[in-house]
């Protein structure tokens, strides 16, 4: 070995040192902390405490000055937590997710918001708008597009009637694996179980390996993980946090055909976000069913250079246009070229509404 014993123990010790240090640091950012509840609470007794603008600048800010060896993106997770946990000093947060525990879903929740923030699993998806929208929760945390499979137009129809906004995003890497319980016969797996758009993102592995097995969907991985434990036939497709939530085996790991799958999910609440630096606005529109209704949404967006990062049509459930569309793009409704668009856009169509400007992801 290279390093003498001595060597050890002074490491060990500069170490030592170095986390006292960090614990002390630690403790006057949370001090800090307490100090802005008071300030805003005293000018403000409804004052908003989560601010995703603010939260967006910070990580960025920390991803831009890391010099190593950690990753920029490793920093920004352990910065992540230290804020969840500072700000549960200010107001915990309570926020509503697509469930059950163990789902993707919670992943992306924890993702965002950090292990700080009560966390409460949804049953549906308008049930995490229902909750939202009745003050239960601060925000909700529900998916709206898989890079393999599409739009969840489930969470596309809950926009159409709902007077939330979109606060927040968050991509979430999907890793599928192979989960078996400690009594399942790993040679006789005949059943899988899964979320249907499990199983699609996963048609090619399954068909390779497991061709014969019965493929049954399920409301949620979590709940194909679950059903796993009672059966010795069974094995269920899901993500790690199912497996350690339910005490599962891994007999495949990463068994997804694409390895850049991913899913985004949105952050619904009532407020409004400020300008971040780099944002993203989503809006729903309805246009007549007229020759050229597409060429006249679209051509503002060409004229004044906003890039379009989403374009999904959907059928329009009021009976009185023939469809409507949801569109993402670059820019916050408050810069000066965003405005002046989205007024050329309100005058050519039927009707507009904007669902939130909000950071652009950064984890």
């Amino acid at each position: 070995m290279s390093d003498t014993p001595i060597d050890l123990d002074a490491l060990r010790q500069r170490i030592d040192g170095l986390d006292g240090e960090i614990l002390r640091l630690i403790s006057e950012r949370a001090q800090c902390a307490s100090q802005v509840a008071k300030v805003k609470t005293a000018s403000d007794p409804d004052a908003v405490f989560y601010r995703p603008e603010r939260e967006a600048q910070v990580l960025r800010r920390i991803m831009a000055l890391n010099q190593g060896p950690l990753d920029a993106e490793e920093m920004a997770r352990l910065f992540r937590e230290i804020m969840s946990a500072c700000l549960a000093l200010e107001q915990p947060v309570k926020v509503a997710y697509l469930g059950p525990e163990g789902t993707f879903t919670q992943q992306a929740t924890l993702k965002h918001f950090g292990d700080s923030a009560v966390s409460l699993p949804m049953a549906a998806i308008d049930e995490v708008f229902r909750e939202v929208e009745a003050g239960a929760v601060n925000y909700g945390v529900v998916p709206v597009e898989n890079s393999t499979e599409g739009v969840v137009n489930h969470t596309l129809d809950s926009f159409m009637d709902s007077s939330l906004r979109i606060c927040g995003e968050v991509v979430l890497r999907i890793h599928h694996h192979l989960l078996v319980s400690s009594n399942t016969r790993r040679d006789k797996v005949s059943r899988i179980y899964s979320h249907p758009q499990s199983f699609a993102q996963c048609r090619k592995w399954l068909d390779a390996h497991y061709p014969h097995a019965e493929r049954v969907p399920v409301s949620s991985n979590a709940e194909a993980a679950k059903l796993v434990k009672t059966e010795w036939h069974s094995a269920a497709i899901a993500g790690d946090m199912a497996a350690k939530l339910y005490g599962l085996d891994k007999i495949a790991e990463t068994i997804e055909d694409r390895p850049d799958n991913s899913t985004r999910f949105l952050i619904i609440g009532n407020q409004d976000v400020p300008v971040s630096g780099e944002d993203k606005t989503s809006i729903v529109v309805a246009m007549r069913n007229q020759p050229g209704a597409l060429h006249d949404l679209l051509e503002p967006f060409h004229r004044h250079q906003i890039d379009l990062t989403r374009l999904e049509t959907r059928p329009s459930r009021s009976g009185v246009w023939n469809y409507v569309f949801f569109i993402d793009f670059s820019g916050h409704r408050d810069d000066a070229r965003v405005a002046a668009m989205l007024e050329e856009v309100r005058l050519r169509c039927a009707e507009l509404k904007v669902l939130g400007s909000y950071p652009v992801g950064v984890l």
